[in-house]
């Protein structure tokens, strides 16, 4: 990434509406609740997933979700790259190359919100509950056969085996700073 020469104040740089007039204190602001509400919507995917779709559905679902999220998080930055690269071959100026990029983010948000308003619940009839095995009753009691035993330790070890050496490398680094 090279540099385009040097870097304009705040108020040089146009930004699409609100700050327009320049005053930055309603983008800031606005920019502020983005980033708040992100973990929240976030942690009641699940909760707003199960009102409309019922309990049982939730996993599917949900997974699907955080697939199409995935998906976003590699394209997107791609999306805004390139948009930004086809504006600086246009002649637009460096300052100016992602204002056309806002406009097209707003639009995908606003197609967002008329998908999620399109949602409707499920029919009640149609709701699935959970379904409980004796497993899972088991584990609610905190006992489990003498059988599941070992499949529980092997489940430990693959888990806890890469972890550790994660731990492990990254205090061997973080310890190479400090000398």
């Amino acid at each position: 990434m090279g540099h385009d020469g040097p870097v304009a104040s705040p108020e040089a740089v146009p930004v699409p509406a609100p700050t327009a007039d320049g005053t930055w204190v309603l983008f800031e602001i606005s920019l502020f609740a983005v980033f708040t509400m992100y973990g929240g919507g976030f942690a009641t995917i699940p909760a707003y997933l199960a009102d409309a779709f019922g309990v049982g559905n939730v996993s599917a679902i949900h997974g699907r979700l955080l697939t199409a999220w995935s998906v976003a998080g590699v394209i997107g930055p791609q999306l805004v790259t390139y948009i930004r690269e086809l504006q600086l071959g246009r002649g637009v100026a460096a300052s100016e190359a992602y204002t056309l990029t806002m406009y097209i983010l707003v639009a995908l948000l606003g197609v967002g919100l008329i998908c999620n308003l399109a949602v409707q619940r499920v029919a009640g009839g149609l709701f699935t509950l959970a379904p409980v095995h004796k497993s899972a009753a088991r584990a609610s009691t905190g006992m489990a056969p003498a059988g599941e035993w070992g499949l529980v330790a092997c489940g430990w070890l693959l888990a806890g085996v890469p972890i550790a050496w994660g731990v492990t490398k990254t205090l061997t680094l973080v310890g190479q700073m400090f000398r």
